[in-house]
């Protein structure tokens, strides 16, 4: 059953329960359509198929009636829209699989269609927060990590910011009013990276230094 391990999920888009002293601040998912023209090319690839069909007419209408040559032709355009079909469906089933989690602590990301991963990034390994915003308010807030933290680009994508393989970043993908999401995260991470750590002191040290 490829969805089992979903049904056993004690939290939405979380393998465990969260610690007492984390919450949730956000949840959402990509908007599938969004997906498929950002992150699966659909509007280059079905452009590119109609240029191959105009290619193909005028090519044709050189030795027979543009009608015919038309006819001839449309089989560029029924393989444009198979093709991009076949984007739609994949981009509705990677957003339909996908829960991001923005918590206190951390941004969690279940993603996969096909196998399911489950990938937590705790404030403290993030560097920065890119947000590339439209004009929709749909966005994609990529996360560069900092230090030895390293992540698989071919097992995160979708997920990721295009074209960043030697250091990948993963990113929460073409999501609804994602300006407001990052003002979510920068403040979340604000808070978590400048709490005070506090260390267990040995009583017989407490003594020394008196």
């Amino acid at each position: 059953m490829p969805h089992d391990d979903l049904e056993i999920e004690p939290i939405r888009g979380l393998p465990q329960e969260l610690p007492e002293d984390e919450e949730i601040l956000w949840q959402g998912a990509p908007d599938w359509f969004a997906l498929a023209r950002q992150s699966l090319w659909l509007d280059w690839v079905v452009g590119y198929f109609v240029l191959l069909f105009l290619w193909r007419v005028y090519a044709a209408a050189q030795t027979m009636p543009l009608a015919q040559a038309v006819t001839a032709s449309s089989f560029f355009l029924v393989l444009g829209a198979v093709v991009g079909l076949l984007l739609i469906i994949t981009a509705f089933a990677q957003a339909r699989a996908t829960v991001y989690t923005v918590t206190t602590r951390r941004v969690a990301m279940r993603i996969g269609a096909a196998v399911t991963i489950n990938l937590n990034l705790p404030y403290t390994w993030i560097g920065t927060a890119n947000l590339d915003l439209r004009k929709s308010g749909i966005g994609t807030i990529a996360f560069e990590l900092i230090g030895d933290h390293k992540i698989s680009y071919l097992l995160c994508w979708p997920h990721v910011r295009p074209w960043r393989m030697s250091r990948t970043e993963p990113a929460i993908r073409c999501i609804p009013d994602a300006q407001k999401v990052a003002r979510i995260i920068a403040e979340a991470a604000e808070t978590r990276v400048s709490e005070p750590k506090l260390t267990r002191v040995a009583e017989d040290d407490t003594a020394a230094a008196e």
